[in-house]
């Protein structure tokens, strides 16, 4: 658990500082270039400092042990926080579009010169990095927070290069066609911050494991010698983690203690088989 906040944390420092002075050079190119796009964007690599704050707030939260108050653990601190950085990203997407409709309608374009061509530029190297880092590290310690703090990166990224093709478009006399790169990219944002809901939401209302994970814990159960039958199995998921209850038949006439046993075999086989699950309770029926 330890290991697993101190990945989150270096992961959320490079963000936290990699932003600040991507913001400071985007808002600054903005300025100088004469580009409110790349403006936009820097106040929206800002805002990714709040996101990736909440992102290592829920993998800290979710890494406690188990405690008098949270008995079945704390692993669903990191969904509450997957459905804050969803909302996040659909509420940028929202307004990005929304803005660059209204320039539409305003016909309100810049020509921009070459300074904020470089800003963009920079901005999407970096952002597409910070996307792969930390969707690594997210995959490494199993985290939805850092996964859709990830997504929130490849957004800036995204963005940056609507931007992009804003300015060269902008810069060869074609002005609309930065927002609607814009409008086109913001779909795209809100579309990634519906699905992460949606997936922290399933975490959250015990949602069935796969049934690719169903199909492999009745085969190894069913392998342990004095299982007759599998009566029921259910599965519920709890963040990163999955918690099994199975009821197995098995002889009626043989001694408590063998019948203790076999759920025991059963107990260890399905919890070594998936290092998800966290906990499996067993229930012997006899036949």
């Amino acid at each position: 658990m330890e290991k697993r906040v101190k990945i989150a944390k270096k992961v959320i420092y490079v963000s936290v500082i990699g932003n600040v002075f991507l913001s400071i050079i985007k808002i600054l190119a903005g300025i100088i270039g004469n580009s409110s796009a790349i403006m936009v964007d820097g106040v929206h690599s800002l805002s990714d400092v709040f996101s990736s704050i909440v992102a290592f707030l829920g993998v800290k939260f979710s890494s406690k042990e188990d405690d008098e108050e949270h008995q079945y653990g704390h692993e669903k601190f990191e969904l509450v926080a997957s459905k804050i950085l969803s909302i996040i990203l659909i509420i940028t997407g929202i307004l990005i579009a929304y803005e660059s409709i209204q320039n539409i309608i305003n016909e309100n374009f810049n020509t921009p010169n070459i300074i904020a061509i470089y800003a963009a530029i920079i901005s999407i190297i970096f952002k597409e990095w910070m996307y792969r880092y930390t969707m690594n590290a997210a995959i490494k310690i199993e985290s939805t927070g850092l996964k859709a703090d990830a997504w929130h990166h490849r957004s800036d990224s995204l963005s940056s290069i609507a931007a992009l093709i804003g300015i060269a478009g902008a810069m060869k006399g074609i002005l609309i066609l930065e927002p609607i790169a814009s409008i086109l990219i913001s779909v795209f944002i809100i579309k990634i911050g519906v699905e992460i809901y949606i997936e922290s939401v399933n975490g959250l209302v015990d949602k069935a494991a796969s049934s690719e994970i169903v199909e492999s814990i009745k085969e190894v159960v069913m392998d342990v010698e004095g299982v007759i039958e599998i009566d029921l199995l259910k599965t519920r998921q709890h963040s990163n983690k999955i918690y099994v209850d199975i009821e197995i038949s098995a002889d009626g006439e043989i001694s408590l203690n063998e019948s203790h046993k076999i759920a025991e075999e059963v107990h260890d086989v399905v919890e070594l088989n998936n290092k998800n699950v966290k906990h499996c309770m067993v229930h012997v029926n006899p036949r």
